[in-house]
């Protein structure tokens, strides 16, 4: 089967919900502003700039989850989705995917951002498959810390030929969709790489190399 591989932050999502997601902790006085603030918008420069130490970042949007309860938690992301994350879905990116869904293509997600944060909206998007960086949980509980490979930069080659290989597939004629230059190492593994209103450093490695270059903004 033909995958359509998608990034969502920043791809189908006019915004990152990892971001979002520290900015609607701060707004609902659930950890301390300053300080998680200025954590969170570290972080989020360092992904941009490629720099990012992902282990160290996950250890620090996860350590919040630690403290509640599986409920609690649903609670909590449910509001999220609707007040930070249903105003960035991209209509366009909605119908991007539903064209490749027209066409019989097994569409996947695969982003860096964990799932606690993503489960929710790759269900919403109605993706076939989500590949996220792991969180870890026992007996329910979320432990702050990652489970297995995060699916970041190198990571998300790994992670994706774990599945290629689990389900007998490959990447033949597949299509992937980012905005980040951090997506480098699998847009260079597929048939269709697509560049969608690319950083700076992925909008000209995708002039250099003909890659589509698209808005999903317009």
């Amino acid at each position: 089967m033909t995958l359509a591989i998608f990034d969502l932050d920043n791809t189908l999502l006019n915004g990152d919900s990892d971001h979002a997601w520290g900015e609607f902790l701060i707004a609902k006085q659930l950890v301390k502003a300053d300080q998680h603030q200025q954590q969170n918008d570290f972080f989020y420069e360092q992904y941009l700039a490629g720099t990012l130490d992902i282990f160290a970042y996950q250890e620090f949007v996860l350590s919040f989850l630690t403290q509640y309860d599986e409920t609690a938690l649903e609670q909590l992301h449910q509001e999220f989705m609707t007040t930070s994350i249903e105003p960035i879905i991209l209509p366009q990116g909605r119908r991007l995917l539903a064209q490749h869904r027209e066409q019989g293509h097994f569409i996947m997600i695969i982003t860096a951002t964990n799932d606690f944060i993503t489960g929710p909206i790759a269900n919403m998007l109605e993706v076939d498959h989500l590949i996220a960086t792991q969180a870890e949980k026992i007996n329910g509980r979320y432990t702050g810390r990652i489970s297995g490979t995060p699916s970041f930069q190198q990571g998300k080659v790994i992670r994706l030929q774990q599945w290629l290989d689990e389900n007998g597939e490959s990447l033949d004629g597949a299509y992937f969709y980012s905005d980040s230059h951090n997506d480098l190492p699998l847009l260079q593994q597929v048939s269709h790489p697509v560049a969608v209103d690319p950083d700076q450093t992925l909008a000209a490695y995708a002039r250099e190399h003909n890659w589509p270059v698209i808005s999903l903004r317009d």
